[in-house]
Formats: C-alpha cells, sequence, structure tokens
C-alpha cells in the first residue's frame, strides 16, 4: 500500500479493484476521503489509498519514460533522460542508487518505486515524468 502523502498528480499506480489491477495514472486527489482518481485509459474512477499499489522501479520502467541506457566499464549503469541521470552501482541493482540533476544529487539507499522516481524528477526539473517527457 502507497502512503497518501506520497501520491501527487500525474503518478503512475497500480489500481485495484476487487482483484482487477488495472495501470493507471492519478488525475485528482481528495484529501480528506484519502482518495485518488486514476485514468486507465478507458475511464477514470476514484479509489482508496488501500486499493492502490506502487510499480516497483526497474530498467523496463525506465525504458518506458524513454530512459537511455549507458554500462559503464566498473560494472555501474546510467540511465539519462535529459540532463536528469540515474546510477546503478551494479545493473539491475536498484537497491542503491543515485539521481541527480544538474548540481543536486540524491542517494537512495533502498528500492524506491515509479511515483516516488516520478516525484523526485519533478522536484529537481520542475517537469512531469511520463512517456512524454522531453528527452
Amino acid at each position: 500500500m502507497i502512503k497518501f502523502n506520497q501520491l501527487k498528480m500525474g503518478d503512475y499506480v497500480i489500481a485495484n479493484n476487487e482483484g482487477d489491477a488495472v495501470l493507471g495514472e492519478i488525475v485528482a486527489l481528495h484529501s480528506p476521503n484519502k482518495q485518488a482518481c486514476i485514468d486507465t485509459g478507458v475511464q477514470d474512477f476514484w479509489y482508496n489509498v488501500n486499493q492502490l499499489d506502487a510499480i516497483p522501479l526497474t530498467e523496463s520502467t525506465l525504458m518506458d519514460f524513454k530512459f537511455k541506457k549507458q554500462v559503464n566499464d566498473d560494472g555501474s549503469v546510467k540511465y539519462s533522460k535529459g540532463a536528469f541521470r540515474v546510477m546503478l552501482l551494479k545493473e539491475n541493482d536498484f537497491t542503491r542508487m543515485e539521481i541527480w540533476y544538474r548540481d543536486e544529487h540524491r542517494h537512495m539507499i533502498e528500492a524506491i518505486d515509479v511515483h516516488e522516481l516520478q516525484n523526485h524528477f519533478y522536484e529537481m526539473t520542475k517537469v512531469y515524468l511520463d512517456e512524454k517527457s522531453f528527452d
């Protein structure tokens, strides 16, 4: 389950309704009821926060956001999107990473989910991270 205070409009999550799980984008939030309106591509529907699951951050999800991959000689891997970078010490090990944009660096000491990366990206670049973001 995701904490409601971590959710922002534009974040991608998995919405579960009685076993029917769908990927969607948050298009509205209602704080008093801790609900998020999710656009699943078919329709918008309101979900309680306990019906939302995070999407784990993986190489595949970074590629969905059109990051470019660079494998370094030391075994580390850098993913870039414009001037924004995600650096893994070891390929496919998302438990420790560094993210940076221009002169701001952030160190992650545990795995983060897609919505958390989206929130860091927005805080650092002031641009929403989605499939249509700048390259």
